[in-house]
């Protein structure tokens, strides 16, 4: 009686497993990637051809009706795009991404070199920002990370508070009187006061788990996380509210790096080995507007052991001009950009 016992086992689950499976979904859209103007058709797609009563889309938590065309002002990215199906008073949920990448190409910059000064080959810089005069810079690797108030002209360090050995060092950016420095993988930040530069206070990331680079436009700050992402975040809670991808008329862009604000754009370092390059990036949207090209400057600079990428970038708002550099780069130099 036992194996009889085991079979009837055997065959009610695997009638569970078949209704299980038949009420599996999947959605599908009428393009694998998109640009903004295109419209998008959503589709539920079941092997069991299981008959529903409606059915819920919604992009980035927001509903949405099918077919739908993308504004020209649209997020881009991989958009998160999810379906609930009413099957007789049950819900199932089930999601996707859908790409949508930038209508036209990113212009191409080209600098041209106005000065060298000198930096400190042994920082591993993560962050760079001006507040006139004064240029405050962090450095990564555990063991050696810091914070650091430096004399541009002269590569001398006017004040360095030294993070603890635990600790890797990532982006800082200036507002309100506070210097706000991001580590990588420790899921942390500090706050300082600008002038002491004594820590106040810390906080904790959200879904963006690494720190990378961190500016702001004078209310919102802006992170980037070592993906195409960059987050949004409230300048007094630090708490994320939303995010951008770094997004050109070919694909998605990630090992998003150090960034810096300037007259409404992010300036985004990117952490390549081969190319020394800088993104334009629209705030509003993530499309990448414009690509500058550093080549040549890493060639400049002392060839040491454990030279590494362009990373560093600052305004000088009096000057005009950009200031940029990279981890373990015995110069920094001061240019101006020009379209190619």
């Amino acid at each position: 009686m036992k194996w009889i016992t085991m079979l009837l086992t055997i065959i009610a689950l695997k009638g569970c497993g078949n209704e299980n499976n038949a009420l599996k979904f999947k959605i599908k859209a009428n393009q694998k990637t998109f640009v903004t103007g295109d419209t998008l058709h959503l589709t539920i797609q079941n092997r069991k051809k299981t008959a529903y009563d409606s059915i819920q889309f919604s992009l980035r938590g927001e509903r949405i009706a099918s077919p739908y065309v993308f504004s020209e002002n649209a997020l881009l990215g991989d958009i998160p795009t999810e379906a609930v199906v009413f099957i007789g008073g049950k819900e199932f949920q089930t999601t996707t991404n859908v790409r949508l990448l930038n209508k036209t190409a990113p212009s191409l910059y080209t600098y041209t070199l106005l000065n060298e000064f000198p930096h400190d080959k042994q920082a591993y810089t993560q962050g760079l920002e001006f507040d006139g005069e004064r240029l405050y810079e962090s450095t990564g690797l555990r063991g050696k990370s810091s914070l650091r108030r430096v004399n541009y002209k002269t590569g001398a360090i006017e004040k360095q508070i030294d993070l603890d050995a635990s600790y890797f060092g990532e982006g800082l950016t200036l507002i309100n009187g506070k210097i706000i420095q991001l580590t990588w993988q420790e899921n942390t930040g500090f706050i300082y006061d600008q002038e002491s530069m004594a820590m106040e206070s810390s906080f904790t990331f959200g879904q963006s788990k690494e720190g990378w680079g961190l500016c702001n436009d004078g209310t919102v700050l802006y992170k980037s996380d070592g993906t195409a992402k960059i987050w949004t975040l409230d300048a007094a809670t630090q708490q994320e509210t939303s995010y951008i991808e770094a997004t050109t008329n070919k694909t998605i862009i990630t090992k998003i790096n150090e960034l810096e604000w300037v007259n409404g754009a992010l300036y985004a370092n990117t952490y390549q080995t081969q190319k020394d390059v800088v993104l334009i990036i629209n705030p509003e949207n993530g499309a990448v507007d414009g690509i500058i090209d550093f080549d040549g400057l890493r060639s400049k600079v002392e060839q040491i052991e454990g030279l590494d990428v362009l990373n560093g970038i600052a305004y000088h708002s009096g000057r005009k001009t950009f200031f940029v550099t990279g981890k373990n780069w015995s110069k920094m130099f001061e240019v101006t950009l020009q379209k190619k």
